[in-house]
């Protein structure tokens, strides 16, 4: 077996065992969200956890960080996709948090209603006047 071959066969069986690490966290994530419903701090708290591992374990086995020559290149790569990531996050807090502010005011009035426990009274008769 030649230098290729040997080489190739390295890098399939690390995105298989990649593969088969993705798999299992994100199916940890799934019934971690089923099985602590309850408990939803803790529940929050281990989702985070194996998304960082879910990062760690695609850097390594798809991204093949510690395997460049160049680590020059890994880091500003990095760097990018951090940077990417924290505007999509961040950008998408404010604009749902701009599209919250700008509700329409009918939406404000039942949104209030609802967090106050407010029930709007049934003041109206038969045809629709207030008495």
């Amino acid at each position: 077996m030649n230098d290729f071959d040997r080489g190739t066969r390295k890098l399939f069986m690390a995105y298989i065992i990649g593969f088969v690490f993705c798999v299992t966290l994100t199916l940890g994530a799934f019934l971690s969200t089923i099985l602590l419903s309850d408990n939803k701090h803790f529940g929050i708290a281990i989702i985070a956890v194996l998304a960082v591992l879910q990062l760690i374990v695609q850097l390594v086995f798809f991204f093949h960080l510690a395997e460049e020559e160049r680590p020059r290149l890994n880091t500003i790569s990095l760097l990018f996709m951090a940077m990417v990531v924290i505007i999509i996050g961040f950008g998408s807090l404010w604009i749902m948090s701009n599209l919250n502010y700008n509700m329409m005011p009918r939406d404000i009035d039942n949104y209030i209603q609802e967090e106050e426990n407010i029930r709007p009274e049934k003041n109206h008769n038969s045809n629709g006047h207030h008495r």
